[in-house]
């Protein structure tokens, strides 16, 4: 199903709003891409650090009319709403939650139907197309995100379900794992600084914007560091995604050497990212949750690391 047209309701994250006259200034301090990149109507990967540079969420962040949302793990929105609103009491940005406001559909395939609805969605990643109602986000891999207010929700999923297939949430998330996009989690909170899931690759560090919160640590690492653990997508024999967080073994190593970021089933077994030791990725004997465990095959990323790249954003 990831590889046809179809389309799959957005159910597992939720929309943390930031509206008001500073909220790109009080964001640029907060998150590692460049809010003056997104215009009047753009979009990007993003995330929040701690100082040591370790994600507390991940995220997709769109310009509106008055400010921004983000779309996050539903599971980390609470916290990350909560803190954020200590740091913006002396600011003139509104936080709160968006989640039952909005009703989001990711879709492969489909810029016919997108078309229909009068959405000249660009094929350029992270363009952005709207209407009055309706709001559409290019990926990366040609896929889009379609958001529409909750009131919309029944219509629109109705007039998709005429053109199209609806899909299950795991085809979903197996389409970002082939892409190479990986997500914090709860169970994976502050365990990432954001290269270790090559967010610095698909447009979501900027190393040009000035401070953020935890920007020393992940500058440094870019320009001054060796990084051992990094993202890498994989294959094994099972039909049980495992939970992110799920430790990566290596016999060679005779120790844990990486988590999961996120699982997907396929056909055939089970697709996913982690982020695993260099090294252990070299030998290429890694076992799932123990040093006996299912073991993994190494799969290709549709993208390149390259530094001098990355240090242009």
């Amino acid at each position: 199903m990831a590889d046809s047209a179809f389309f799959c309701p957005l159910t597992h994250e939720g929309i943390l709003a930031v509206r008001g006259p500073d909220a790109a200034k009080f964001l640029q301090g907060q998150i590692t891409c460049n809010i003056n990149y997104l215009g009047t109507s753009g979009s990007s990967l993003g995330a929040r650090c701690t100082p040591k540079g370790r994600m507390l969420s991940s995220f997709r962040i769109v310009s509106v009319a008055d400010g921004f949302l983000l779309a996050m793990s539903q599971e980390l929105l609470a916290a990350q709403l909560a803190e954020l609103q200590k740091y913006a009491v002396f600011s003139k940005a509104k936080l709160s939650d968006e989640s039952a406001a909005w009703a989001r559909f990711g879709l492969s395939g489909a810029d016919a139907v997108l078309q229909a609805l009068e959405l000249d969605l660009a094929a350029e990643a992270d363009s952005v197309a709207s209407t009055d109602a309706l709001l559409a986000i290019r990926l990366s891999d040609g896929r889009a995100e379609l958001w529409a207010p909750a009131e919309h929700a029944q219509a629109l999923r109705a007039r998709l379900s005429e053109q199209l297939t609806e899909a299950s949430l795991n085809d979903w998330l197996l389409a970002q794992i082939r892409a190479g996009i990986g997500q914090v989690t709860g169970t994976t909170r502050e365990l990432f600084i954001p290269q270790m899931i090559n967010l610095q690759a698909v447009g979501g560090v900027s190393f040009k914007k000035g401070c953020y919160t935890g920007q020393e640590i992940v500058a440094r690492m870019q320009y001054l560091g060796k990084l051992k653990r990094r993202l890498y997508r994989l294959r094994l024999d099972g039909d049980q995604p495992p939970a992110p967080g799920t430790e990566l073994f290596s016999p060679v190593h005779r120790s844990a050497v990486g988590e999961v970021v996120l699982a997907a089933s396929s056909v055939g077994g089970v697709e996913l990212l982690a982020v695993v030791q260099a090294d252990a990725a070299i030998d290429g004997n890694i076992h799932l949750g123990s040093l006996e465990g299912l073991p993994l095959d190494l799969l290709d990323l549709p993208y390149t690391l390259d530094s001098n790249r990355e240090i242009q954003r």
